[in-house]
């Protein structure tokens, strides 16, 4: 299995540039994405996003896009059997209508939010013409898998060999990283669970993300305990690399 690290967006927020970090597996024949970024259709439409594009000052470059960055790599977009989204929010579900004949693969907490938003930042953070093609949806709950201290991990072994579907509870109401063997260790995709590095640092996190991060939230108290379980995950086993979404040092560091 070869895994490529592709930024399917860059976000330029005020002091801050920042990037959409997709996983594209290659598992024997078929492509699996873990989330999208932006889509075509967002490139082409901005409005679409409603106002929190103005936050999140978006590029929307088409070469960015998780299809014209499968091409670009000699690749099939065609051959993306599956696509395992951390959540549903705006930058990471916007690529998924350029992929219609896709599997999508979520936790079922998340699916009921993106179909029944509650609230300002629900209604704004899931946008309906992103979902307006009708993807083909597998909603999970939580399983009986537990890996390196976390609870109700879901097996997608069928998706990609050993891949696990973690539940991260805090950004959104079914947040999820995404652990995927690799070498002798893991790579766990972290999503939003942790904007910057530093956040995994006890107290060394900048003012603005937390600021940012409790701002977006769905429920800041399960963030933080998510954080912190993260932080003690990345200190006792450096066979686990951890990234996330949007930290552009992770991403141009691997």
């Amino acid at each position: 299995m070869r895994i490529h690290h592709l930024n399917c967006g860059t976000l330029t927020p005020p002091g801050e540039s920042m990037v959409c970090h997709v996983l594209l597996l290659e598992v024997g024949r078929h492509l699996v994405l873990v989330d999208t970024g932006f889509g075509s259709a967002d490139v082409r439409a901005p409005g679409r996003l409603g106002p929190v594009r103005h936050l999140l000052r978006p590029a929307l470059r088409p070469e960015e896009t998780a299809v014209a960055r499968i091409r670009a790599l000699g690749l099939d977009p065609a051959a993306v059997s599956d696509v395992v989204l951390t959540h549903g929010d705006l930058d990471h579900a916007g690529g998924l209508v350029d992929l219609p004949h896709a599997q999508v693969h979520l936790l079922a907490a998340e699916q009921r939010a993106i179909r029944h938003p509650r609230g300002l930042l629900e209604a704004q953070r899931y946008r309906p013409s992103q979902w307006a093609h009708g993807p083909r949806i597998t909603p999970h709950r939580p399983g009986a898998v537990r890996w390196k201290g976390f609870e109700g991990c879901v097996d997608l072994s069928t998706v990609a060999p050993g891949m696990l579907l973690v539940p991260m509870p805090g950004h959104t109401a079914g947040h999820a990283g995404v652990a995927i063997p690799a070498g002798s260790g893991w790579l766990l995709h972290a999503g939003d669970a942790f904007h910057s590095a530093l956040s995994l640092r006890e107290g060394s996190s900048r003012l603005d993300v937390r600021v940012r991060q409790g701002l977006l939230a769905h429920d800041e108290p399960a963030l933080r305990s998510t954080q912190h379980r993260l932080g003690a995950l990345a200190r006792r086993d450096p066979a686990v690399r951890i990234i996330n979404s949007h930290d552009r040092k992770l991403w141009e560091q691997a």
